[in-house]
């Protein structure tokens, strides 16, 4: 991927990952534009930003992504990079679950259902400019489940698993897509505990990281920074390593803290 030159798109722009990536790109010389629904927050991030755009998006309503892809690729026609960043993470008790699961529907209808929409809504202008990517962001949870957040975990694998099927169909095109793997990183996806829990990854280090690799690897295809390894290769040690592992790493994160 070029890291600079692009015209971006990024999803859950306003706060997070989704901020920080933003900011980043935009620093290194890219046209960014940050959507989402919470119109002060973007507005916020744009107006400390410079150059930088917003665009009001609900990446739950499927109409809506159709006319959103549209109107934006018609104001940027320069549009190349697409970053399915939005997402929610809600702890589930299963045993106590509503029958109408509302909780988990949100889930996958934000963190899974919205990056198929959106990239469906901007491939067609994708495959028309010389260089563009496809950025998609699961989680080291997709390899590792967390207990308590079954449906987030869910939806980060079957994005990683789309994610591997869109590469190969889109192969011999001059799409990228590429696949962010996130450790747990302090930010507020699940609230202010999260972005001050010192077992989470600083954020700026999680992004100083991140850009390094997309830097320096051009060709990567899952950019992994070094806190996220244990995670995604947790099955490469075996059955009997994995399931250690899953149950040490579940018994630590509902510890206090």
């Amino acid at each position: 991927m070029k890291i600079t030159g692009n015209t971006i798109l990024i999803t859950g722009g306003g706060s997070g990952i989704g901020r920080g990536l933003a900011e980043a790109f935009h620093n290194l010389g890219n046209k960014v534009i940050i959507a989402g629904r919470r119109q002060q927050v973007l507005e916020q991030t744009v107006a400390a930003n410079p150059g930088m755009a917003s665009a009001i998006l609900n990446i739950e309503d499927a109409a809506g992504i159709r006319s959103f892809g549209e109107k934006i690729t018609a104001e940027f026609p320069a549009l190349n990079v697409v970053i399915n960043n939005a997402g929610i993470m809600r702890p589930e008790n299963l045993l106590t679950q509503p029958a109408d699961v509302a909780d988990a529907e949100a889930i996958i209808t934000t963190n899974l259902l919205g990056p198929i929409r959106l990239t469906a809504a901007l491939l067609p202008h994708l495959l028309k400019q010389p260089h563009a990517a496809v950025i998609t962001v699961s989680s080291g949870l997709a390899f590792l489940p967390m207990a308590i957040t079954p449906t987030y975990n869910a939806t980060k694998a079957a994005i990683h698993s789309y994610t591997q099927a869109l590469r190969y169909q889109l192969k011999s095109t001059s799409v990228e897509v590429i696949e962010l793997i996130p450790p747990y990183v302090q930010t507020e996806l699940m609230g202010s505990r999260q972005a001050a829990d010192p077992r989470a990854m600083p954020l700026n280090d999680y992004l100083g990281e991140t850009i390094e690799i997309l830097k320096t690897q051009p060709t990567v295809t899952e950019v992994l920074v070094e806190r996220v390894k244990p995670l995604r290769y947790a099955e490469q040690s075996g059955k009997e390593k994995y399931d250690a592992f899953f149950q040490q790493f579940n018994d630590a994160m509902m510890a206090p803290h």
